[in-house]
């Protein structure tokens, strides 16, 4: 796991001046908007505003968000449901809603220049399509989403399973990543090149639903269903998890073999989600640590889980947890057609290329001169040997509708890279060789330096969608293509 910079102003620091803040305070959001009889329609308003991430002695910080609040408010529908979203821009630029994970039409996409124009200051956009899968989502803007979404762009969207599985909490974690001056104040040093060529803006501060946590309160026999989303501009988490025998049951909304993870170690690179279930099997009256360990030498206290004195049950519940699969065409493998993609630049990505040269080929090792010119020009990713400029591009990979298709992706980089699809689930096959265990469902998979993974699809959504790297930085400096799903068949 590798070492990170030590931003001036450290997470212990500001921790210690939030020992007071209450745990009802920082770990429940609001309630979610309540939508009119008969529709399930939602008003989302990006501006300007001022909330309380830290506790006293700090003041209030200057933030972007929605609603007045961070994360923006929670919307919570049924599986089924039509959704009817109006987003205002009170920002004095513009922007876009874009509905990560969700399969939907690609007008609705919320890619500024690609999908629609985006929304000018005082304008109004009105998004409207059906929750088809159940599962945790979330909303942000495409609009240079690494300095919006670092100031507090963000919300949780749940789609509820038509018949749920039974839990007596349903808790939603947002977890937000900020880098924050000694004032209190967001640092303004948003797409610096350090940041872009290395990975990405990683911050000093780390939020539970918009506050830096403290404690948060369970009862003896409890079965909580803990959602989290990652809403980190870069930061990944490692959330030890083993002294409450969590169970995964959902990634990225998709369900997935009911398991334990491995070490106990939750693993969420940017834009990802896992559905846990916890069972509270501490003594009344005790604690623990949940503790962060992917930076090495960087661990930390996220949060302390607390017991109250009175138990709810003597013994947790033994009620089912798999959940409901989602209406996902399943690849096919046999006749599947592969493509390769393979992931370059950044900060030593020449060494790491000539490490992997053996297995690369030397058509891509003959375009590393190339590739090093480019990064001397301002150009700090690439995809397939292309670093994207805009939104709009020219398609990368064409493919036909209904077929299904491998993407056999490697990368060829010193950093780690959360590889997001929009648009479409797809299941994750292989990582170095090996068969994956769960054949898991998601939208977004986490690359380590030097990985090859298999991800499988049937392309069945038409239209242009974004594939890009969800540590913003690396976006914003090339690390985006475009995948067109023709409107009709593609003639072999």
């Amino acid at each position: 796991m590798p070492k990170q910079h030590q931003p001036a102003l450290t997470r212990r620091a500001f921790l210690a001046s939030s020992a007071i803040i209450a745990a009802d305070a920082t770990l429940h959001l609001s309630q979610p908007h309540a939508a009119p009889a008969g529709a399930s329609e939602f008003r989302l308003q990006a501006a300007p505003a001022r909330v309380r991430l830290l506790a006293d002695p700090y003041p209030e910080t200057s933030v972007w968000c929605y609603g007045g609040r961070v994360p923006g408010p929670e919307i919570r529908v049924k599986q089924g449901d039509r959704l009817r979203i109006i987003v205002e821009n009170g920002l004095d630029e513009e922007t876009t809603v874009h509905w990560h994970g969700l399969r939907v039409p690609n007008a609705m996409d919320g890619v500024p220049h690609l999908t629609q124009k985006p929304i000018g200051p005082g304008g109004r956009f009105v998004y409207e399509f059906d929750a088809r899968d159940a599962g945790t989502y979330w909303y942000h803007p495409h609009q240079r989403s690494f300095e919006q979404v670092g100031r507090g762009l963000y919300g949780p969207l749940i789609i509820e399973e038509r018949e749920p599985i039974q839990v007596d909490r349903d808790v939603t974690w947002v977890l937000g990543d900020w880098r924050m001056m000694p004032s209190g104040a967001i640092s303004d040093d948003f797409g610096n090149r350090h940041d872009e060529a290395h990975d990405g803006r990683v911050g000093n501060t780390v939020t539970i639903n918009g506050r830096v946590p403290d404690n948060f309160a369970v009862r003896t026999g409890e079965r909580i269903r803990l959602r989290l989303i990652n809403a980190a501009n870069a930061r990944i988490f490692a959330l030890d998890l083993v002294a409450l025998q969590a169970q995964i049951v959902a990634l990225d909304g998709q369900p997935v073999t009911p398991h334990t993870p491995d070490g106990g170690i939750i693993i969420l690179g940017p834009a990802m989600r896992a559905d846990v279930i916890l069972d509270m099997t501490g003594k009344p009256g005790s604690r623990l640590t949940v503790v962060d360990r992917f930076y090495k030498d960087r661990e930390y206290k996220l949060i302390d889980i607390v017991y109250s004195d009175r138990p709810l049950r003597e013994q947790t519940p033994d009620w089912p947890v798999a959940l409901a699969v989602n209406p996902l065409s399943e690849p096919d493998l046999v006749n599947a057609q592969h493509h390769d993609v393979t992931f370059t630049g950044g900060m030593m990505g020449a060494m790491v290329m000539r490490e992997m040269g053996r297995g690369m080929g030397p058509g891509r090792m003959g375009g590393m001169r190339s590739m090093m010119e480019m990064m001397h020009s301002g150009k700090i990713w690439f995809i397939n040997g292309v670093a994207a400029e805009g939104h709009i591009m020219d398609p990368m990979l064409t493919l036909a509708r209904g077929r299904s298709y491998v993407l056999a992706m490697t990368n060829a980089t010193a950093w780690h890279h959360p590889m997001h699809l929009h648009g479409h689930a797809f299941r994750v096959i292989s990582r170095n060789g090996a068969s994956t265990r769960y054949r898991e469902w998601q939208d977004t998979v986490l690359m380590a330096p030097k990985e090859r993974v298999e991800i499988a699809f049937v392309a069945d959504n038409p239209g242009d969608w974004m594939f890009h790297c969800h540590i913003l930085e690396h976006q914003a400096s090339g690390m985006m293509g475009v995948i067109r799903v023709a409107e009709e068949r593609i003639r072999t």
